[in-house]
């Protein structure tokens, strides 16, 4: 039997793994403009902005979050066929 699920459909957490990817790279920006000042000899920028660094860790669990779901739907479908 053939497998029903198109390959260009968007599955169960890709939609969290998209944003944690936005929201991961986001966050490298902001470390990289946060470090910058200090090889370049200039004012440190102010506080938010290591604030805004914390944004990679948030987008790893967002996109964690997604491969967890993707996988607990996948974990359903199987076990769901083999009945």
């Amino acid at each position: 039997m053939r497998d029903k699920t198109q390959t260009n459909s968007a599955g169960p957490g890709d939609g969290l793994i998209r944003a944690g990817v936005v929201i991961f790279f986001l966050g490298a920006v902001a470390t990289l403009v946060t470090v910058a000042p200090l090889f370049l000899g200039s004012h440190p920028f102010p506080t938010y902005m290591f604030g805004l660094s914390m944004l990679m860790a948030v987008g790893f669990l967002v996109a964690g979050a997604g491969v967890l779901r993707s996988v607990a739907a996948g974990r359903r479908q199987a076990g769901g066929a083999g009945r």
